[in-house]
């Protein structure tokens, strides 16, 4: 008799809500601009807001903008900027640069330098022929405007709108998440009217916030309002020196606060008897535990070492960048299934706890940051992250990918009582950043056509690099096999020797409606912003078109079906049926 898959009513709930969540706009303008890969992009909302804004940020970048570009001896420099002030120690108490900024920051360039600067790509006739772009590129810029409206008319201050109700909700602190989570979007965008806003609102009120709000979620509040507060910071002009921002507030504002911030959540980190940090933070006085069940997300610990490097780098003090740094070097420690972690580890005792091994919702980010901490850091003593890196890339292709019948999409699937338990073809919705994360392993954001040129790429990385295009097909047909062209937050896979019973998407002309199965449960949208992000760290990589018009479809589907008149954006209840329900929550995602 076969057993039930373990999975909670708490894991539900943090797949399927907002805890979870991964801003579109901001993963996508975080990726982005995060790669030494040139920009161009799509989304926007604060559960749902967030995505959105990401979204459009992606779909936006996607559209116009470029980043780090490659030197010829590999390295990618910062375009127009000083290289990073990174530290980190060689272990000897001595303190090193990083070899660059996080790959989430982008150079500080219009759209017009960047053109400029990168003639080889920007005047591909594969990449610019088609359709108007520009006209695309502003479409984008005005759906982040419609979010932010209604964010601005109905729930400035709040963490999150919810659009239907036209109210505003605190589901991430009371820090005002989408109004940090945003302005870095807007700031790339060149909408000066939000810059101003977003700007003057923490000038005056964030500083209070941070001083006397309640607890938050370390790995959230890392993400989103550290993350954008540093982002702001570079996106002003504030590494040039002076009062480089001619709107807003002076940059020293966003690093004032990002620096009060990190001070507060270095708690969850000092506090704890392992190097495995807590996952709540009370921000009025400096104080942290474990959630309820004593446990952490792998995911959320491993996700912090960016933004607390990046803010070693701008201030000279190494302890943030040290004791983020703490958890993964205690993570290479563990023992492993081929390279792949279980979901949970225990913050007491510094193990994993539990069988459960997925690529989806509280395991998706452990693997996404080893790769993007090395490249932050190359050049210093982390070779082991690229290791780990590596290594977890052959499990997942050993243990984890299969392809679906009849017509072969190739996906990821899960191993929820371990490598001694029965596969699950289940795949999450946030399993769409691999694709994205593999192509930036492969090719450490070079172009490929490049990499090839100069035989950069090894047997492993074209493997990895097909296997990212393989999988980015996948999480697009995900969108284009339902009724809406949305995707749902769970798909199912036909596989040989096993089925799940269930319906499709609701797209009859889709191929493959006979390979994906999507329960009642998973059939929702959260704007979510992992495939768009692949589809524009692969466009740029391989320059291949299509991605681009991938993206462009499932942003007109969201345009189409969680556009609300009066500002902002919702998430759907079903993606297979017309027209769909919307839903009352905001979301985050989606800025």
């Amino acid at each position: 008799m076969s057993k039930s898959l373990p999975y909670s009513m708490k894991d539900v709930h943090y797949d399927n809500a907002k805890f979870r969540q991964r801003s579109l706009i901001k993963v996508i303008t975080q990726n982005i601009l995060n790669s030494n890969i040139k920009r161009e992009c799509t989304k926007c909302s604060t559960g749902r807001f967030l995505v959105l804004l990401m979204v459009f940020g992606v779909a936006y970048l996607m559209l116009t903008h470029a980043s780090h570009i490659p030197s010829s001896d590999g390295n990618a420099k910062n375009v127009g900027t000083e290289e990073g002030k990174n530290f980190f120690t060689d272990g000897r108490g001595r303190f090193r640069r990083f070899w660059r900024k996080p790959p989430r920051l982008p150079p500080r360039l219009s759209p017009d330098e960047i053109v400029t600067r990168n003639k080889s790509i920007h005047n591909s006739d594969k990449i610019e022929s088609g359709p108007d772009w520009k006209v695309r590129q502003q479409k984008v810029k005005e759906a982040f405007i419609h979010a932010w409206s209604g964010y601005r008319n109905y729930a400035m201050g709040y963490d999150e709108l919810m659009p239907l109700s036209h109210r505003g909700v605190d589901g991430l602190g009371g820090l005002g998440a989408t109004i940090v989570d945003a302005l870095d979007t807007a700031m790339i965008m060149g909408v000066d009217e939000v810059v101003h806003e977003a700007g003057s609102w923490i000038e005056k009120h964030l500083p209070e916030r941070i001083d006397g709000k309640g607890q938050v979620n370390l790995f959230e509040t890392t993400i989103r309002v550290l993350g954008g507060l540093l982002s702001a910071y570079h996106l002003s002009g504030g590494e040039q020196g002076g009062n480089a921002s001619t709107i807003g507030p002076k940059p020293a504002v966003y690093l004032d606060n990002a620096r009060n911030l990190a001070d507060r959540l270095l708690i969850a980190f000092t506090s704890s008897p392992s190097a495995i940090p807590f996952s709540d933070v009370v921000l009025r006085d400096r104080s942290a535990h474990p959630a309820p069940d004593g446990l952490s997300s792998t995911a959320e610990v491993s996700t912090l070492q960016l933004e607390f490097n990046y803010l070693s780098s701008l201030t000279g003090d190494p302890k943030y960048g040290l004791e983020s740094m703490k958890v993964l070097e205690h993570l290479k420690t563990l023992t492993k299934v081929k390279g792949l972690v279980p979901i949970y580890i225990n913050p007491q005792t510094g193990e994993f706890s539990g069988d459960n091994i997925r690529l989806g919702s509280r395991g998706d980010s452990y693997y996404e940051y080893l790769i993007k901490v090395w490249l932050q850091n190359r050049g210093s003593n982390l070779t082991y992250l690229y290791n780990m890196y590596e290594e977890s890339m052959k499990g997942v292709k050993e243990l984890l990918v299969r392809k679906s019948v009849p017509n072969g999409l190739v996906f990821v699937g899960e191993l929820p009582y371990g490598p001694e338990g029965a596969f699950s073809p289940k795949m999450d919705h946030l399993v769409c950043f691999l694709p994205g994360t593999l192509a930036l392993g492969a090719t450490k954001g070079i172009v490929k056509e490049k990499a090839m040129r100069e035989n950069l790429l090894n047997f492993e990385d074209l493997q990895n690099l097909k296997l990212a295009e393989d999988l980015a097909k996948t999480c697009f047909e995900m969108y284009s096999v339902t009724s809406t062209g949305l995707a749902p937050e769970i798909a199912y896979f036909k596989v040989e020797g096993q089925s799940e019973g269930g319906p499709g998407g609701g797209n009859k002309n889709s191929k493959y409606v006979d390979d994906i199965i999507i329960k009642p449960a998973d059939r929702h949208n959260l704007l979510r912003p992992e495939t768009v992000e692949s589809l524009f760290v692969l466009f740029r990589i391989t320059e291949d078109p299509k991605y681009r018009e991938w993206g462009w479809e499932i942003f007109e589907a969201f345009e189409k079906y969680t556009k609300v008149d009066s500002g902002g954006y919702t998430s759907l209840d079903d993606v297979t049926v017309l027209p769909p329900q919307k839903r009352q929550d905001g979301d985050l995602l989606f800025g």
